[in-house]
């Protein structure tokens, strides 16, 4: 029977919706300036062939296993769902007065998001086929259960009472997580700890951070479901956690290094919106101010880890998204307002230290969870068809090598990758555009 919809709502989700899918283009832009010129179209295409795979499974099983009611225990949901059977388009969504239509959308691009997301950890050494068989298994295996947990009403993370709003979660700490998993099974690219690789595009960096940030307006402010007062705290929650992750970012440049760089500024930046994610709705602006500071300097000093631990985070996946999903979920604990959550609180808001444990089981059960099932996935697939593409691909060069292309004409300096116009490759590591780095990065050992 046709529902009564809220409008306004209704309008927002769907510019919301349309926001939160710029921001895989906008990764994808991100992720590209971060790598070398000879896997800038790799990178781009791992985040742009999530798109359709990933809509395609949703619409199959993904979201009626994610948001279907409860097949029991809180685990998963059902399959009454099966490409969206029984979804009638003129009815509402439970308690948001938006068409059910579009609240699976929505949801639609968080999951597109996600996955695209792990895709940094693995950049110049993945075959793409393997990456495509990984993006649709991983949405299903990991995404749509840890969906459910955390925001089916009846999953049981939910009930437990861990609180998440935007995607601490379900999208940070699980790509995080899984992104640490691949990075492991993959092993280190080529030259690690010894060649220097520095992002190759800046300006493009920097562009991927502001299309991020645009849309990350719609990511948490769009939770909301509501054109209210919440949605209006989110957004700015979200604009002044952004600000103060990259001042917090730059203000450890400044005083260990000597010089804030422009990839600091964008990698703050990010890290602050990460923090904020799961909290914009449960923190002030106060409290949105300290959750992005802290992430900005705590994901500053995380991306160095990766040398030290020996694994190969090629674009800090783990460094700026597992940890600041962490800083993020946990502050939860500490800094919740009733007048936010309408109800619960954190230990400085005199609710003690209870919902700071239940923060702490929703990130280490959805931390193992990704992360075991990323490494068995990551496994399978390696031994049926390789997960990394050969040494002989990889120093040539991943563009030309799986895609027959160059994002360059002129390739590095002036030279033609292998094959392309009778010139020679200089391959990943023989030229770098100068320019400056991620603090932490491998220029420093």
């Amino acid at each position: 029977m046709p529902t009564t919809f809220d409008p306004a709502a209704t309008a927002w989700l769907l510019a919301s919706t349309a926001l939160v899918l710029l921001m895989t283009p906008g990764l994808a832009i991100f992720y590209g300036g971060m790598v070398r010129t000879t896997g800038v179209l790799n990178m781009l295409m791992m985040s742009f062939i999530s798109i359709p795979l990933v809509t395609v499974v949703w619409l199959l099983l993904g979201y009626t296993l994610a948001f279907g009611k409860d097949a029991g225990g809180g685990v998963i949901g059902n399959l009454a769902h099966f490409a969206l059977s029984g979804i009638d388009p003129r009815t509402s969504h439970v308690g948001t007065g938006v068409p059910e239509l579009l609240y699976v959308s929505f949801e639609l691009t968080f999951a597109i998001l996600t996955v695209a997301l792990v895709s940094g950890a693995i950049a110049d050494r993945t075959k793409f086929s393997a990456w495509m068989v990984f993006v649709p298994v991983w949405t299903l295996l990991v995404f749509a259960p840890v969906a459910h947990w955390v925001w089916a009403p009846d999953g049981w993370l939910a009930k437990f009472g861990t609180l998440d709003f935007a995607g601490g979660l379900v999208v940070e700490i699980a790509s995080g997580a899984s992104a640490l998993a691949l990075a492991l099974v993959l092993g280190p690219r080529l030259g690690f700890k010894v060649d220097a690789m520095r992002p190759h595009n800046l300006p493009f960096v920097l562009l991927g951070a502001g299309l991020l940030w645009f849309g990350w307006f719609g990511f948490n402010a769009g939770s909301a479901f509501k054109a209210d007062w919440l949605a209006a705290a989110v957004f700015l929650n979200t604009l002044v956690a952004g600000c103060l992750g990259m001042l917090g970012w730059l203000i450890v440049e400044q005083l260990r290094d000597g010089r804030p760089t422009t990839f600091g500024a964008a990698s703050g930046a990010v890290a602050g919106l990460v923090a904020i994610t799961p909290s914009c709705g449960s923190s002030n602006t106060l409290g949105a101010l300290i959750v992005g500071l802290v992430a900005g300097v705590v994901c500053s000093y995380a991306v160095g880890w990766k040398f030290k631990a020996g694994y190969d985070d090629s674009l800090d996946v783990v460094g700026v998204h597992f940890t600041g999903g962490i800083v993020g979920t946990l502050l939860i604990g500490l800094l919740a307002t009733p007048v936010m959550t309408n109800g619960p609180r954190g230990l400085f808001y005199g609710g003690g230290l209870g919902q700071l444990g239940k923060q702490a089981v929703g990130v280490l059960v959805v931390a193992a969870w990704s992360f075991g099932v990323s490494y068995a996935l990551a496994k399978v697939i390696t031994w049926v068809m390789g997960f990394r593409i050969s040494r002989e691909e990889e120093a040539g060069g991943i563009d030309f090598a799986l895609h027959a292309e160059t994002a360059y004409a002129e390739g590095v300096h002036g030279h033609a990758p292998r094959g392309l116009f009778g010139g020679q490759s200089h391959g990943l590591f023989g030229h770098h555009t100068d320019g400056p780095r991620r603090s932490g990065s491998a220029d420093e050992l």
